[in-house]
C-alpha cells in the first residue's frame, strides 16, 4: 500500500479531513473576482496537515509545510521542488515561475505551518504569488491566525472562507480507534477515558490508541480491554508533568 492510499483510508472520513476538502472545493468552484483565498485554523493536534496531505492527494494541490528558519528564498525553492521546476537565482524570478506553472496546471496551493510566514512578515509574497496565479492558495495555521492576518488588509480581504479544525467527535473517535487498534476491542469505559484525556485532538487520541494497543498485547489481555485490564496505565492527555524536586 503506499502513502497516498493509507493517508485516504486512514482519514477520508475523519470530519476535518472534509471539512478542509470542502473548502478547497468552494474556492476551485467560486465565480469570477470573487476572491480564491482560505484559510483553516485550530489548534496543534487537530489533524490539519493531515487533512492537506489528504487534499494535496486528492487534487494534486501544491503542498508545501514551512519551517521555522525558512526565508522567502527557502519557500519559494520549496514550492518550485513540489512543483518539480528548477528555480532561478532571485526570489522574483522564482515566484514568476510559480505562478507560471500554478496558472499553467491550475492546482491549489496549501501551505501548512503559515504562521511562520506570518511571524516573518513576507506573507505578502504569498499574495503576489495568488494574484498572478489566479489559483486556489490555502494558509494553514495555529488558533490565532485568523487574528493575525487582519493586519494585513490586502491578504484578510482576499480570503473566500475562514474555516477552524473542530475537536474530533464520537464517529472521529471510533473510526481511528478501528484503524489504529484493528485487534483491540476496547470496553466503554477505557474508550470513554481514551477521548475525554484526548480532548477531541487527533494526535493524543492517536497516541493514546497505540500505547493501548501495545500494553494489551504486553499483557495478553483477550477480548475489550478495559481500564481494570491496563493496571495502574497513564493515558497522554498532553498536560506537561510537573517538575521533579529531589531533595
Amino acid at each position: 500500500m503506499t502513502k497516498s492510499s493509507q493517508i485516504h483510508n486512514n482519514l477520508a472520513p475523519l470530519r476535518n479531513v472534509m471539512s478542509f476538502m470542502t473548502m478547497v472545493e468552494r474556492l476551485e468552484g467560486r465565480s469570477s473576482g470573487i476572491p480564491g483565498m482560505g484559510c483553516f485554523y485550530g489548534p496543534a493536534g487537530f489533524g490539519k496537515s493531515m487533512a492537506a496531505m489528504y487534499c494535496g492527494m486528492r487534487t494534486e494541490a501544491c503542498l508545501v509545510q514551512c519551517e521555522s528558519c525558512w526565508t522567502p528564498t527557502a519557500l519559494c525553492e520549496a514550492i518550485l521542488d513540489e512543483l518539480g521546476v528548477k528555480p532561478q537565482s532571485t526570489v522574483w524570478r522564482m515566484a514568476k515561475q510559480i505562478q507560471q506553472a500554478l496558472a499553467s496546471d491550475n492546482i491549489p496551493l496549501i501551505i501548512d505551518e503559515a504562521d511562520h510566514i506570518v511571524t516573518k512578515k513576507y506573507i505578502e509574497l504569498i499574495r503576489d504569488l495568488y494574484e498572478k496565479s489566479q489559483v486556489p492558495v490555502v494558509l494553514i495555521g495555529e488558533e490565532a491566525m485568523p487574528s493575525k492576518l487582519q493586519q494585513w488588509q490586502r491578504i484578510n480581504s482576499r480570503l473566500l472562507a475562514r474555516v477552524p479544525a473542530e475537536p474530533l467527535d464520537k464517529q472521529d473517535f471510533d473510526i481511528l480507534a478501528g484503524i489504529r487498534c484493528p485487534d483491540v476491542e476496547l470496553a466503554p469505559d477505557l474508550a470513554q477515558a481514551i477521548q475525554m484525556a484526548s480532548r477531541g485532538s487527533a494526535r493524543l487520541i492517536v497516541n493514546n490508541l497505540d500505547s493501548v494497543r501495545m500494553e494489551a498485547q504486553v499483557r495478553g489481555v483477550s477480548g475489550p480491554v478495559s481500564l481494570a485490564d491496563l493496571g495502574k496505565f497513564d493515558l497522554h492527555d498532553g498536560v506537561p508533568a510537573e517538575m521533579r524536586r529531589f531533595a
